[in-house]
């Protein structure tokens, strides 16, 4: 098992930033690779970012060149920095988890953390 605590939500201006952070605990030494997921009111869960075990990482095409994710193995924790923020940013942000287990066949857990409110006034 694998457990998330997000922080660093808030209330902030447009063109403002914010940092999130995601603290992983548990079974930590099988994580694949860790992200963050947003969701609106009324959309769908998509995509902010995500970053592998090896550091790899990848981004939405909307927060490209905003937002950096990166993560401190040390402390176990995947930070989101949020730069010229957007009030189209404004979402509930989720740090999301994938587990590998080889165990004969490789099987993949998903865990996710309990979602921190970011909201972006004009």
């Amino acid at each position: 098992q694998v457990q998330l605590v997000e922080s660093g939500g808030g209330l902030v201006q447009a063109g403002g930033s914010l940092r999130l952070s995601c603290a992983a605990s548990g079974s930590i030494f099988s994580i694949k690779s860790m992200g963050w997921y947003r969701q609106a009111p009324g959309k769908q869960r998509e995509l902010v970012a995500t970053i592998t075990a090896g550091g790899s990482t990848n981004y939405a095409d909307s927060v490209k060149g905003r937002f950096t994710i990166s993560r401190d193995n040390a402390k176990n924790t995947v930070y989101l920095q949020m730069n010229s923020l957007k009030p189209e940013d404004t979402a509930v942000y989720y740090c999301n988890a994938v587990r590998s287990v080889v165990n004969g066949p490789t099987f993949e857990y998903e865990y996710w953390g309990q979602g921190t409110q970011v909201t972006v006034s004009s």
